[in-house]
């Protein structure tokens, strides 16, 4: 395994000096790191959350906007600097949160540290624009939830946005908030990305070990000089272990430890800027929204159904991706019932079928509109999500077959190999109404 890994990350090193990307150029993760991918891989299921101020305002009345609100209304930078002298979330439980997390099934939480409104959700020294110094709240969200994350054996991901529609620096404006009143007609973007750096360095040093930086916003000005080597040498310095990862829809650049993918599973670009390919040499995580919203939208009711969320979650595993589903809590630190119901019926089925999803692998056959296929060691899990029942050709499957249960009661399957692969019978009695599993053991 670890000359596997060796390998890999030499081939990653002369992946990326070819392309001549300015990054982390020559980075080589440490063992921890390596084996806190190997822990993001098993582990495959994680709670999003976008929380801000914004939240108070649910939306504006809006589909889909949330915490992009100060830049689908244009408020102005001295009006929306009113918001955190409203934002009193009272009713926010760590513990509650965490415990949830624990019975959906959940392994680690990614929660907005700073969105592109620039309010941080911390005890930033750096910035009196935060939820210590601004709010009468006067706590630090993120602090709270690290304790109790660390009490409860979660781990703990930061999102942080590289744009900010509120700091002077971030200049020249990029292509969104362009029509924020109040934004600085000047600015040095030098200083801004000082400040953005010292404010990662509070995360990172203020609350104990984390399990990585979600970064975002890189898109807004995709020709600036981010100095991603400086930032992400930072990151690596302070914590080693931690995995970085960026929304940049491109391929991985040198020093990141995981490609993630936004509202698609790897591949396949439904939303139109995932255009780019699947790397094979870190670990990969596809995320999602229960409703349309990713920050808390009071009118958006169009929730998807616990069905089609697992089911995304087993072709996600079936690419070898994790998935990271979202939730927008309330301004009052609640989590919004529906999420929470949801998010309890995927636990449940978890609970059952969690060995073909957690510690897997993707399979030998890519997802198919059948389903998809998960491995670990000699097994293959094959999931079928959308099959009448009767016989299931699967092309591709080269290893031969030792033999073959339904995952449910253990009952033998009938499966037989062909030239192109296997052809397995589903019975109609046997399919399940989410996923019929057939367990292979491979010879």
């Amino acid at each position: 395994m670890k000359l596997q890994r060796l390998f890999s990350t030499v081939f990653i090193i002369a992946m990326f000096a070819s392309v001549g990307l300015k990054a982390q150029e020559g980075y080589i993760p440490t063992q921890e790191n390596l084996d806190n991918r190997e822990w993001f891989q098993d582990n495959k299921y994680g709670l999003f959350v976008h929380w801000g101020v914004y939240s108070i305002m649910g939306g504006g009345g809006d589909q889909g906007i949330a915490e992009w609100i100060m830049d689908h209304k244009n408020i102005p930078v001295g009006q929306y600097e009113k918001l955190p002298a409203a934002f009193n979330p009272t009713q926010f439980d760590p513990a509650e949160w965490v415990s949830m997390v624990k019975k959906a099934g959940m392994k680690y939480i990614t929660i907005t540290s700073k969105h592109h409104d620039g309010f941080a959700m911390y005890d930033s020294r750096v910035s009196d624009y935060n939820v210590v110094d601004a709010t009468p709240y006067g706590k630090d969200i993120l602090g709270m939830l690290k304790k109790e994350c660390d009490k409860q054996g979660i781990k703990l991901f930061f999102y942080h946005s590289q744009l900010d529609w509120h700091h002077p620096d971030y200049f020249p404006i990029g292509r969104t908030g362009t029509k924020i009143e109040g934004r600085t007609q000047s600015g040095d973007f030098n200083t801004y990305i000082d400040y953005m750096n010292t404010q990662l360095s509070e995360l990172l040093t203020q609350y104990g070990e984390i399990g990585g930086i979600w970064f975002d916003g890189m898109w807004d000005k995709p020709d600036a000089d981010w100095r991603l080597a400086e930032t992400y040498a930072l990151i690596h310095k302070h914590q080693p272990g931690a995995l970085i990862g960026s929304n940049h829809h491109k391929m991985p650049y040198p020093g990141e430890d995981f490609m993630m993918f936004e509202r698609d599973l790897p591949g396949e670009n439904s939303m139109g800027f995932n255009k780019t390919g699947i790397s094979d040499h870190v670990p990969l995580e596809m995320c999602e929204t229960m409703n349309g919203s990713w920050g808390f939208n009071i009118v958006d009711q169009n929730y998807k159904s616990v069905d089609r969320l697992i089911k995304t979650m087993v072709r996600a595993a079936g690419y070898g991706a994790n998935f990271l589903l979202n939730t927008g809590p309330m301004s009052n630190g609640k989590i919004q019932p529906e999420n929470v119901d949801t998010l309890m019926a995927i636990g449940q089925w978890l609970e059952t079928y969690g060995d073909a999803i957690y510690g897997t692998r993707k399979g030998p056959v890519r997802p198919q509109e059948w389903g998809a296929t998960t491995t670990k060691g000699n097994v293959v899990y094959v999931h079928v999500l959308d099959h009448k029942g009767g016989k299931l050709e699967i092309p591709g499957m080269e290893s031969k077959v030792k033999s073959a249960v339904f995952f449910d009661d253990g009952s033998s399957a009938e499966v037989k190999k062909t030239k192109k692969g296997v052809v397995i019978t589903l019975p109609a009695e046997k399919l399940k109404p989410i996923d019929t599993i057939v367990v292979l053991t491979m010879k």
